[in-house]
């Protein structure tokens, strides 16, 4: 008999058909986070929010005690460039942040990879937020990618010896259609 705790804490289903599989291994989620645009917090996964909207970089605050010595890498993706029918280019790398305290927010971590909000070019695309644990409490030299195209979030983690991730969380986004009058 599973208790409340155990099933709170096992992966969104939304999560394993739209991002378990082309971003990310099978993961249990044991840390929380959350991912606040200006407009519009993703507290639910694909919550849609227009490119506009996420043009600034998030505030993303790690859940947990000040006093705990984590640290954490995160890692935004889009795996459906430049089209979710033909991602030739997935998984196109939009930001990457390091040494994140627990308790603290991105602003607080090291920009490896400066933020670069959605620009779809068609179709919905996902843009997954991906928290992995440093396993070294103090800062990983961690080795940037070279481009932005053709990133791997998995072999990222692996190439700077991060385990599996601890969370994830993505939203939608779409072109959007300007009006002509």
């Amino acid at each position: 008999m599973a208790n409340m705790e155990t099933s709170a804490r096992s992966v969104d289903p939304l999560v394993v058909g739209k991002v378990i599989g082309d971003v990310l291994d099978m993961f249990v989620p044991v840390v929380d986070f959350t991912v606040e645009y200006a407009s519009k917090q993703i507290s639910n996964n694909g919550v849609e929010i227009k490119p506009a909207e996420a043009a600034q970089k998030p505030r993303v605050h790690i859940k947990g005690s000040l006093h705990s010595n984590n640290l954490y890498t995160l890692v935004m993706a889009d795996p459906d460039a430049p089209s979710p029918s033909e991602p030739t280019f997935r998984e196109w790398l939009h930001w990457i942040v390091t040494d994140i305290p627990q308790g603290g927010d991105a602003s607080q971590g090291r920009e490896m990879v400066e933020y670069m909000g959605p620009k779809p070019p068609a179709g919905i695309h996902r843009y997954v937020f991906t928290l992995f644990r440093q396993k070294e409490a103090e800062q990983v030299p961690h080795k940037p990618p070279q481009g932005r195209s053709n990133f791997k979030t998995r072999q990222f983690a692996s190439d700077n010896g991060l385990d599996l991730p601890v969370a994830a969380l993505y939203f939608n986004s779409q072109k959007e259609h300007t009006a002509h009058h």
